[in-house]
C-alpha cells in the first residue's frame, strides 16, 4: 500500500483554521468555505481528508456538524472526522453523515470501555488518536494532561484490535519544524497496527522519511496551507518510497 498524504481541514466556528501547538489563542484562518476547500484538495489528488472539529474537541461533543456534512456531500473521496466524538451514538451519526472513519481521542483515556466497544462494533471505521506532549497523553482538545504514557496506551489499544493509530507530538503541531521521527520509530516497534503521522511536517523530505520508517500515511495541514509545497508535489515525492 502506498503512503497516504492526507490534507487536514480543521474547523472552528465553521471556518478552516490552523492552531499553533494546539493553542486556541494562536489561530490562523484560511477559508470561510470548508466544502470548497475539501473540493480543492480532492481536485489536487487527495486520497482522503482528515476533518477536525476543534470546537467539538474542546466542548466534548460535535459542534461543526453542518460544515462536516457539507464536506462529506461535496467530495467523493473518503472523509475521516474527529473532535468531540465520545459516544457510540455520536460515532453512528458521524458515519451516517458521510464519514468513512471516525477518530476517537479523549475517550480512549477517559472512558476506555467505550473506546474498546467502538473498536469491536465499528472495526476498520475507528481510528484512535494519541496526542502527546513529552511522551504523555493529553485530552480535551489537548487542554488536559494525564499520567498515561503514549506508548503504553498504544500497546493497550493494539491489543484491543484497533485498526490504526494516529500519533501527534503536540509540541510539533503547526510549527513547521519537523516530525518527531524517533517517536514514530518507537511507536511502530511497539504495535502491529498501522500508524499515521501528524505534526511538524514542513518539507517533502519529512514525508519521505515518515514513509521510509514505516508510517502508513501523514496528516498534512500548515505546510499545505502556507504553500511550503503543493499536494501534487507531496504525492509525487512519496510515490516511489
Amino acid at each position: 500500500m502506498s503512503f497516504a498524504v492526507i490534507p487536514a481541514i480543521d474547523l472552528r466556528g465553521g471556518r478552516c483554521v490552523r492552531l499553533h501547538q494546539g493553542d486556541y489563542a494562536r489561530e490562523t484562518a484560511y477559508s470561510d468555505d470548508p466544502a470548497a476547500t475539501a473540493q480543492l484538495w480532492q481536485d489536487q489528488g487527495a486520497p482522503r481528508l482528515h476533518v477536525v472539529d476543534l470546537d467539538g474537541a474542546r466542548e466534548g461533543r460535535p459542534v461543526n456538524t453542518e460544515a462536516i456534512r457539507a464536506i462529506c456531500r461535496a467530495v467523493s473521496i473518503p472523509v475521516e472526522v474527529s473532535g468531540g466524538i465520545r459516544t457510540l451514538e455520536a460515532i453512528r451519526q458521524a458515519l451516517a453523515d458521510g464519514a468513512d472513519r471516525v477518530q476517537l481521542g479523549s475517550i480512549a483515556v477517559k472512558d476506555p470501555a467505550v473506546a474498546r466497544e467502538a473498536i469491536r462494533t465499528f472495526g476498520e471505521a475507528i481510528v484512535i488518536a494519541i496526542d502527546a506532549r513529552d511522551g504523555f497523553v493529553r485530552t480535551d482538545g489537548w487542554l488536559q494532561g494525564s499520567n498515561i504514557r503514549a506508548l503504553d496506551l498504544a500497546r493497550d489499544l493494539d491489543a484491543a484490535g484497533v485498526a490504526r493509530i494516529m500519533f501527534t507530538d503536540i509540541s510539533r503541531d503547526g510549527t513547521l519544524s519537523e516530525p518527531n521521527f524517533q517517536a514514530y520509530r518507537d511507536l511502530l516497534a511497539a504495535v502491529s497496527c498501522p500508524v499515521v503521522a501528524s505534526g511538524g511536517i514542513a518539507t517533502l523530505d519529512h514525508l519521505r522519511q515518515l514513509a521510509a520508517i514505516g508510517c502508513e500515511g501523514a496528516i498534512v495541514g500548515t505546510s499545505l496551507y502556507e504553500r511550503r509545497f503543493t499536494l501534487p508535489e507531496a504525492l509525487a515525492a512519496v510515490a516511489t518510497v
